[in-house]
Order: structure tokens, then sequence, then C-alpha cells
């Protein structure tokens, strides 16, 4: 073994050899059968391809692989599928900005298919680095099952999700309004739009323009339309004035008798001289707001979409993909970008006269969540999913039970969100991705229009197709032009679940593997993700694609802010298992896409955050610190000095097992089976028991869900039971004047301390208790070859010792109680310890394990069993155990007595304090009928503790004022 802990050299192996002997497969029985004690799978949520892992992954990792490797050693068939996203949006973004920054070219300039292959380069790139970074991490992934959204076993997948939800009329072709970011150029799902809250009038950037421009939201703007063929004009407001020029009606209450007159009645624009009709609807109109009149922009509102097709409506749309505005917005406002003609609009409206006013108004406005671009309605004809029978069908199956979702708060928001759901718009306008298996049928000599649905047709091949087409073109001449855009990314990963299984094939891996036992995410993409797999999974396989959701928690920095490349808190997870100095994290801000300013913003948070850079943490400690982060709450707040706490604590492990190995000599050989023998000391029963209630709570906690507890229960054991106490304790037990039979228990209870307690920590910290465990002897007939596929402890009744427990605490107390008194008196050597027990059993204890308690007390020079106050010599500083054990320490000519009195005193005062309140808890009348037997007990005990310690305080004070 190496002289102290190296994480680097720990970890450098070990994962090539696992996955060399073949580990990280799902291991079946002789027959092909999985194992009788079950199966359990977990499906790796694919990251994206858009560049490198950050430590919200290295979280998932965590979580995920510390329940598969706990499952394996439980004997289970374990399955881990890795896989990645093609991630259209977000990969085809950096790309094109990586393009644009290095060469000045655009996707257009390339192509279709060379920006296909430059991006499929990009993939094949970042894919690479991330499956290292998985490795790094320890994830027991079966590689050989590796999957990726786009290749071909899931492209076939993708072809018949489309197919069959057209065929059981669930995905339909329909032109409606969509969320249009401008920036990405692209349409975008409701969840992938942000709200972005303004208490009012905020000056705002906008990309796509001059950094230096800040364009005005968060108000409210008044103006007036003319009525036909009269002086008089009718009032509205808008926060997006811009859109006026697109607006084809002004709508008022029916009951509203402001406006009775105006009924059926037309406004005129005041730009284009559009006859504007004036049309009643209680639905749009709340006679209370405002003036009571509102303007309908059909093409442009999600509102007026609904007013525009309940009134039949004109819907015109005036903005071009580009955000900038086409010829329907006029000749004086075609050309420009949409939020310099806003400016335009309330000029020319000023200069007609039509201008009222412009006041504070708190709103939302819609953002897109990728490129923080404003968001645009926009009419556009686009494939839908009809997600509401969909929905139904998985409210009904969760709430029957076939499904749990932890934490709680998470199945809640579950509900409410499948309840309100919406249609979802799956059609992207990218390049890179699934492309729609859809297509226009052109028939010869026909006027068409492509946002017609009736004359696309849908199919898995192209002879499928071309059967559709034949009918729709009824004899006729026809050519097929196949739909330019893609599928949302989202509509592939949502069959993540079976199609990584090989579905729509009923392949070995599906009816062996599928449903997956347990989906691990992050709460954020519950509804992205989680719910498109669920509603999906039911509706393609009839069953719930996983029986559990355990949605983590979002991984902030140590201020408690979101991850962000332009705050220079991203952190890479590779950075904290080897180290980094401040430099190189500066270096690592060039390659991303962020420009000088930001660089330089994001170089000022790491210096502060980092001052000398990321200490080498080890993959071992990361993973422990994350799952010991793991509450159940929302949020983390990482720290990067608690995961190198947990470095400090792989130190001990790793010394301290070092050290402990050194009592195992070269003829010690381990029992065929750890079995207690009856002839163990009462500190070696005493650690076997807590060696047996920390695997039953550890199994417990993992069965919860509870890692913070979970790493508690084996951190404590390691830390503060085994290194603590029982490895310091046997030193007597193996020294050379220990009896032979003594050393021999001794050594084969440590070493099922060691053989367990690894296992234990295994699941959390796989390098190094490999590392350990190989160095252990094996027992004879014990053929396990890694630590991994070890068995892993449960409860065992043999190894529970309550009398022990309750033995050795008394003991151990004594200890705890004379390094206080120690401590309190800055005694640092030559220490004696009296300790006065006034029972016989308490004595014949303490007497008999003097030796463990000086072993335990390396600077204590005696410990001495006393039976009466006159044995305890004069000038002692003691400290109540129980009411029936009290410890001192001579401290004659090395304390202030003067001062110790005074001490003695305050403590003797407030202890007379209490014992009058305990006193008069049990003289209150009726104590004996209205308090529980067990309270009575305990204030009993409590009322002799409190009356030992008057007691003795009275007999300090006045040992220390005979000694004045």
């Amino acid at each position: 073994m190496g002289s102290g802990y190296n994480p680097i050299a720990v970890e450098a192996a070990w994962y090539d050899w696992w996955e060399a002997q073949g580990y990280f497969k799902p291991q079946l029985t002789s027959d092909g059968k999985v194992k009788p004690e079950g199966s359990f799978v977990i499906p790796l949520p694919p990251p994206n391809v858009t560049g490198s892992l950050h430590i919200g992954h290295a979280l998932t990792v965590a979580i995920q692989d510390t329940l598969i490797r706990w499952q394996r050693m439980l004997g289970k068939t374990v399955l881990y599928v890795p896989g990645y996203d093609h991630a259209g949006i977000s990969t085809q973004s950096v790309v094109e900005k990586r393009l644009f920054k290095s060469s000045g070219k655009t996707r257009h300039d390339l192509g279709r298919e060379k920006f296909l292959d430059t991006v499929m380069d990009w993939k094949e790139e970042y894919q690479v680095r991330i499956t290292n970074q998985l490795r790094r991490l320890g994830g027991s992934l079966d590689w050989d099952r590796v999957a990726f959204t786009m290749d071909e076993p899931r492209y076939k997948a993708v072809m018949e999700n489309f197919c069959s939800l057209h065929e059981a009329g669930l995905l339909y072709r329909a032109k409606r309004l969509v969320n249009w970011c401008v920036r990405l150029n692209t349409t975008l799902s409701n969840l992938e739009v942000d709200q972005k809250e303004l208490t009012g009038r905020t000056l705002l950037n906008v990309p796509g323009y001059d950094a230096k421009e800040k364009f005005e939201f968060g108000v409210i703007t008044s103006f007036a339309y003319p009525i036909e063929g009269s002086d008089e004009n009718i009032i509205v407001a808008t926060t997006r004035p811009e859109t006026m020029l697109g607006d084809t009606a002004i709508a008022v209450h029916p009951n509203d008798p402001r406006y009775k007159h105006l009924h059926g009645k037309f406004a005129v624009h005041p730009f284009n001289n559009r006859r504007i009709p004036i049309i009643t609807d209680d639905i749009a109109v709340d006679m209370k707001f405002g003036t009571g009149a509102v303007k309908i922009t059909p093409a442009h509102d999600f509102n007026d979409y609904e007013v525009g097709v309940r009134h039949n409506l004109e819907f015109i749309n005036i903005l071009n993909d580009d955000g900038t505005f086409n010829a329907n917005a006029g000749e004086k406002f075609a050309g420009m970008k949409r939020f310099h003609a806003r400016i335009a609009v309330v000029k020319a409206l000023q200069d007609a006269g039509l201008f009222i006013e412009a006041n504070d108004n708190p709103m939302q406005i819609p953002v897109c969540s990728k490129s923080c671009d404003v968001i645009e309605p926009l009419l556009k004809p686009q494939w839908w999913v009809n997600c509401k029978p969909l929905a139904e069908e998985a409210i009904r199956r969760t709430r029957a039970g076939e499904m749990t979702i932890q934490p709680k708060g998470s199945e809640a928001e579950w509900y409410r969100w499948l309840e309100g759901i919406q249609d979802w718009c799956i059609s992207r306008q990218l390049w890179w991705g699934h492309r729609c298996p859809a297509y226009f049928v052109r028939i010869e000599g026909q006027e068409q229009d492509t946002s017609d649905g009736k004359y696309w047709v849908v199919g898995r091949t192209v002879e499928e197709v071309t059967e559709h087409a034949k009918k729709i073109a009824g004899g006729a001449k026809f050519t097929l032009e196949q739909d330019e855009d893609v599928l949302d990314t989202w509509f592939s990963s949502g069959l993540w679940p079976f199609s990584i299984m090989g579905w729509p094939e009923k392949t070995p891996d599906f009816n062996t593997y599928y449903p997956n036992s347990v989906l691990e995410t992050g709460w954020d993409i519950l509804f992205f993700w989680v719910a498109r797999m669920v509603m999906l999974g039911i509706h393609h396989t009839g069953e719930m694609p996983f029986k559990e959701v355990f949605c983590h928690a979002m991984i902030r920095d140590a201020h408690g802010r979101k991850m962000s490349k332009s705050l220079g808190n991203v952190i890479d997870p590779i950075d904290v298992i080897e180290g980094i100095g401040l430099e190189d994290l500066h270096l690592k801000l060039y390659e991303g896409n962020l420009d000088e300013k930001e660089i330089a913003k994001a170089k000022t948070g790491q210096k502060k955050d980092y001052p000398k850079g990321i200490p080498q943490c080890g993959t071992d400690a990361l993973r422990f610190a994350l799952c010991s982060y793991s509450t159940g709450g929302r949020d983390i707040n990482l720290s990067i000095m608690r995961v190198e706490g947990y470095r400090k604590f792989c130190n001990k492990i790793f010394n301290a097992t070092k050290f402990a190995m050194l009592k195992l000599d070269e003829e010690f050989v381990p029992e065929p089976v750890a079995r207690p023998t009856g002839n163990e000391s009462l500190v070696e029963r005493w650690i076997l028991d807590k060696l047996n209630f920390a695997a039953d709570r550890l199994n417990s906690e993992l069965e919860r869900r509870d890692f913070f507890e979970a790493t508690i229960v084996v951190y404590n054991f390691w830390l503060y039971e085994l290194c603590d106490v029982y490895i310091e304790a046997m030193k007597v037990m193996t020294d050379e004047s220990a009896p032979p039979a003594t050393k021999k228990s001794s050594q084969q209870t440590l070493y099922t301390c060691l053989d367990y307690g690894l296992r234990m920590l295994h699941p959390f910290m796989p390098f190094v208790t490999e590392e350990l465990w190989q160095r252990l002897p094996r027992r004879p007939n014990d053929p396990t070859e890694s630590i991994m596929i070890s068995s892993f402890p449960t409860f065992d009744k043999a190894f529970t010792f309550p009398d022990a427990v309750r033995d050795f605490e008394v003991v151990y107390n004594v200890v705890k109680s004379g390094r206080s008194l120690a401590a309190s008196y800055n005694l640092q050597r030559d220490v004696q310890l009296f300790t006065r027990a006034e029972t016989d059993n308490d004595a014949a204890l303490i007497e008999g394990q003097v030796p463990t308690i000086l072993a335990l007390m390396k600077n204590f020079q005696s410990v001495k069993v006393v039976r009466t106050i006159e044995e305890i010599p004069a000038g002692c500083g003691s400290d109540v155990i129980s009411s029936t054990i009290v410890a001192y320490i001579l401290v004659r000519g090395q304390v202030d007595l003067d001062n110790e009195i005074f001490k003695s005193q305050k403590k003797l005062d407030l202890a007379r304090l209490n014992l009058d309140k305990a006193r008069k808890v049990e003289l209150h009348p009726d104590y004996d009928q209205s308090v529980p037997a067990d309270v009575r007990i305990a204030n009993e005990e409590k009322r002799k503790l409190l009356e030992a310690e008057v007691a003795n305080l009275e007999l300090s004070i006045s040992m220390f004022e005979k000694l004045k």
C-alpha cells in the first residue's frame, strides 16, 4: 500500500478492470433468467452532446450508481444503461455559434448536408469527452448497450412513435399560434419558455440587437382608434403597441352601456385605413378593466387567437421569421426589426394625435430558456400531439399506485401539470434532429395550401408513404415533398426507457428489463421529460415505463446562485476530482461561446470563489459529498470545502485500514463464516452490534432514498465507532502480553468490521473501497474477486448484543468524562482518573475494562475504581456520569483554587435550581395518576442525577476550600 492516500493513484486502474471482468453487465441465471432476488434497472438520463458534463450530472451519477452498486451487491440482476441525447436546439445553436466565431460562416453557407456533418463531428468529440467523465465518476454502466437518440434503433422508434400517434388520431397538423424564438429561428414548446417577472417599466437588452440598445418593457400604452364616419374615438391599451399593425377587431362587452351604440360598427386603422370591426365578447373583455375596450390581434396573441376563432376574424401576420416586419405591416414599417417598430409605432401615434398615455404595468414577458430572446406568438402550420387523453391515463395510473414520485412535493406538481396539460407542438425549424416522416402530396395541376393537413401523408417507409399519397391524388400525378422541419428533442427522448430496450421490436432486453425500476433525475425536467416518457410509455407499451421516479435537487454555488457559464461558477467534475489552478480555470472559459465581457465577469467570479483554484478531491470524496447533500430539498448550495472534507475522510479510512491490517499478522486467517463465537470481549460485542445496526439502518435509508441519512450512518460507523473506539481499544488485545485467544478473537472481529465496513461504503466510494478490500485476506472458500460483486451487509440477529451495548456505553461515558475533565483543566499528560461507582455491578464493569479505558485515553497515567468518597484524593475536579457513577481527575497543584471554587459555585447554583424544579414536578398533586409510568421513571432518573451532581459539587468546593 502507498504511504498515504492518493486518489488519482487509487482510481487509476480499477474501472478498466471492472469493465474487463464484465461486472457492469447484468448477471442472469444459468438458464438466462433474472436472478431470484429480482432485477433492478436504471436508464441514465442521456446527457446532451452540447458540451462536457457539469457538477449537476455528477450528482445524477453519484445517486444512480450508488443505487446500482447497492442493488448489485444485494444479489439482483442489475442493468445501468448509458446513452446520449442529440439535444436539437441546444446542439445546433452551440455549433452555429462556434462556426460563426471560427469562420464567420452560417449554416446556410455550408448547406444542410455539410452542416449536419459538422454537427456530427461535434457530437463525436463531445460524446467521447462525456464518456470519459462518466467513467471517471465511476458509473458502472453497461457500455455494450450504449444508445444515442439519433442512432438507427432510436430512429426506428421515433418513426414508429410519430406514425402510431398519427394513426391513433393523437398527432395532427394545424396552423396555430406557436412560441417563436427569433434568435434561434424555431418554434418552442410552452415548457421551453420562461416567464420573466417585471414590476413596472424596465429597460432590457434583447438578443440580436446592438448591446448598447435597450428597449422598454413593463409599460401599458393607451391609444385611440377613430370610429368610421364620426368624430368619436375608442381607446384601447396594450403592452405591445407594435402589434396594432395586425389588429383585426376591437372587442367590447355586450352589456357595457358605453359601447352599445358601437356594436357592429367599424374603427379605421390610422396607418393602413383597414376597417376594424367592433365586436362583442363576454369572455375576452372585462368591463371593469381599463376602458372596457380590447384590441384584437389574432395572429400575434394567444388570447386574441381564441377570439379570432370564435368570431371568424381575419388573421394577419405582420412578422417575418427573422423578427422584421413584413409588407402586411404597411410600407412605413415593413423591414423594421420588431422592437424598433415598437418605438416607431408609438411615435406615429403621437404624431397622429392618437397617443393617450403610457403607464407602469407589472407583468411577465415570455423569454426563450435557451437564447433569452423575447418570444413572439406566430402563426405557423405545425405538427401537434393531443396530450389530454394521454395525460388522463397517466394520472389514473399514478393515482392507482403503479408509479411513485419522490419527494412528495414533486408528486403534487405532477398532478397539477398533467391536469392542465395543453397540446404539444413537436415541429422544430432546425436541421439537426429527426426529420418529420411526413410528406406533402403535390398534385399536378392543383392549387394547394401546405398548411392544409389533408394533403399530408405519414409513413414509416417510402413505400408506405407512396401508398397513402396515391389515395389522396386519386389517380393524378403527384410528387412527395418531405417536411423540412425536425421533431422536438423530447419527442425522441420521451421514448428512452423502452427505445433503449429495442422497442418497437420485442427484443430479449425489452422482455427482460422493461419496465425500468427507477427513473432518477432533476425535478426541473419532471414535465419536459418524465411526463412525456410516462404518457408515451403507457400508449406504446401498455405499462408505466418505470415503477419509481426520484427527483434530486438542483445544484447551485456556495452563494445559492444558479450555475452559469457567464458567472464562472459552472464546475467540471473532473476539475474537482483532479484539482485545477485558478489560471487553468480562467483558460477553460475560452473554450465556450462567451464574449470578452462575459469572460472578464466570469474570471472575477472564479477568483472570488476559488482564489487558489480547486483542490484535488478525488471521485470518492465527490460522490460521497453529493450524496450527503441530498436531503430531499429543492436546491443544493455546493461548497468545494465540504468535498475536500470528505477527501480527508477517505484519507482517514485509508490510514485506519492500513494501520488495522498491521494487527492482522501473516498467520491470520479469517473464519470461513462471519459468526460470533461467544468468546468476544465487551468492546468486540459492542462494535459488532454497532456494525449490525449500521448495516440495517443503511439498507433502510437507501430503500427510503434518504441519501443524506445513509451517508451519516456509514460515516459515523467508520469515524466514531470503528476508528475512534474499536481500533484504538484493540491495541491492548493484540500486543505481546495479550492471551492468544484474546488476540485471535479481536483480529476476527476487526476483520469482519473492515470487510463489512468497506462493503457498506462501496456504493458511495467505489474506488478506495476496492483498493482497500483487495488488500484484505479472503475467507476460506470465498471466490469473490471484487468488492462490487460481494454481498452487501444486512441485518443479522446473531450480531445483536443489547446488553453489551448498554454496558459499554457506561464504560465509554467514563472515557468521555475523563477526556472532558482533562480538557477543561488543560491537562495534557500523566492524568490520574478515579471513578467512584456506588453499585457492585458498575464497579466490576469498570474495573474489568480499565485496560480498554486506558487504551482510549492516551494521555492518562492511571485509572482507578473506588467505592467511597473517602478514597478520592484531595484536590480533584469531578464530573457526574450517572446517579451512581462520578469521574474525578487529580488537579492539585495545577489549578487556581479560587477560580475553581468560583466556577464550581456557579455550577452548584444552577444544579440546585434545576433540582428544585425537578422535585416540584414530582410533588405535584395527582402526579402518580396523571403522569405516564415511563415519564415518571425518566423524571426520577433526572432528579437522582441532579442530586448526585449537587452533592458532588458541594464536595468539590469543600475539597478546594480545605486545600486553601
